[in-house]
Parts: C-alpha cells; structure tokens; sequence
C-alpha cells in the first residue's frame, strides 16, 4: 500500500533534517510531505532542497501559520489527488520515532481504519516529560474519554495512520479544531461513523531542539470543544429516547 508521511512544519529547521532522515531509512518505499507554514528561519527552503535531491520527498508551502489541524488537512487532501492508501501524521521536532512507523503502517493493513500511536496503553511511554505535561495528557484524554464516549486511552495522540478511504469518508470543511483539539475531533468523527480504531503502543520522547508549539490557548480551545461535542451527543442521545419511548407509546 502506498504509504505518505505528513509533517507540518514552523520553524523546524534544526530537527527536520533529522526526522527526515530517520524517516527514510525505517520505511525507504513511504512518501514525505513536509507542510511548510512559511517558517522564516529557512525551513521551506531546506525541504525544497531536500526534495529536489529525493524523489520521494515532497514540499507544500502555506503562507502563514494557520494552526496544525489546517496543515493536516491541506496534507490529507494532497494525499487524497494522488492515491496514497495509508496517510500518516508525524512530528517534525523527533518526539515520534520513525523507527516505529512500521508498527502504525502493518496496524492499517490489518484492517484499522485509523492506528494511534498511543502513549498510555501497555508497553507505550513517554521520555523526558515533566509531571505537568504528563498531567495535561493523561487528563485530555480523559476527559475527552468521559465526554464522548470513546474507549481510547490516548485520544489526543498525534503519531497515527489512516486508511484512505476513512479520510475520504470525512467532510473535512467541518473540523472545527486546529491545534491540540484536532486529534480529538477527528478520532471522534471516525467512532461515530464505525470506524475500527487501534492503538499501537509507542515511545515518545520530548524534543530535544527547536520550540514546541504547546500553548495555553491551544488547551482551553480543545478542553471547549469537547466540552461542547459532549453536551451535544448527550442532548441527540436524550431526543433519541424520547422519540423511541413516544413511538412505542403510539404504537
């Protein structure tokens, strides 16, 4: 199956080389698509570079920084125009080993219409995280568990692979995110169509250069919009009661 990595970039000059690299020689017959966000400190410009010297290396220029979730979806929709049957989501910054890609890519083609690359299911860890960022993980996750109705442990994961006809299933004009809260958003609009969803255990390590993009705003903008999806499927799950119990009542 052809296989295409995604991975967005602002600013990612110092770790991009690397996870590229990486990223060639675990799975040598896999595509890369760096989505660039106009990063101003040269990192579009060494894509191109590298991808004039790489066949199988692609560049996708935006021109501002819009958010990870708007990245994501200019990638699935590339992705989409040229037939790649799996498509993956990766970090530029090292946090999500290449070397590990294979496990998410052997999960699709078992028959996973969306494989996480999980962090709290046995055998997942996290390296060099501090207790806080521990805490706003496993929390997100489940909350957004409680919320939704998912029985994932890692809902918020940002390492996955996805089956080409799962994406081609989602309108992506009505994902609402587009930072933390995208993973969430899209793992939940895949449950509530029947998707088969996996989690493959994986070790995540903090980055060790660059600058992460994780905000305050970008938390409180997720922790809402689940909060908001939450409320609503408990309301449609309400009126479907109240319409089944009223047409036994008829009959």
């Amino acid at each position: 199956m052809r296989v295409l990595t995604i991975i967005p970039t602002y600013n990612e000059i110092e770790s991009l080389p690397k996870t590229v690299a990486r990223l060639r020689a675990a799975v040598p017959d896999a595509d890369v698509l760096v989505v660039d966000d106009a990063s101003p400190d040269g990192t579009g410009q060494w894509a191109d570079e590298a991808a004039a010297a790489d066949e199988r290396v692609h560049v996708l220029h935006r021109t501002g920084k819009n958010g990870l979730g708007a990245a994501y979806i200019a990638g699935f929709e590339w992705a989409l125009e040229r037939d790649f049957e799996i498509i993956v989501e990766h970090d530029a910054d090292g946090s999500h080993q290449p070397e590990q890609l294979p496990l998410l890519i052997q999960a699709v083609e078992d028959g996973a219409d969306l494989a996480i690359g999980s962090r709290w299911v046995p055998g997942g860890r996290v390296v060099n995280w501090p207790l806080s960022r521990k805490l706003i993980s496993l929390g997100g996750s489940f909350y957004s568990r409680t919320m939704l109705g998912m029985p994932l442990k890692d809902i918020t994961a940002g390492y996955r692979a996805y089956r080409r006809t799962a994406l081609e299933a989602l309108d992506f004009s009505q994902i609402e995110s587009v930072g933390y809260g995208f993973q969430v958003d899209m793992t939940f609009r895949m449950h509530k169509l029947g998707m088969k969803i996996v989690e493959v255990p994986i070790t995540f390590i903090e980055r060790e250069l660059g600058t992460s993009k994780m905000s305050g705003g970008i938390v409180r903008e997720a922790m809402l919009n689940v909060t908001k999806w939450g409320l609503a499927e408990r309301a449609s799950q309400v009126r479907g009661a109240v319409d089944s119990l009223r047409g036994r009542r008829q009959r």
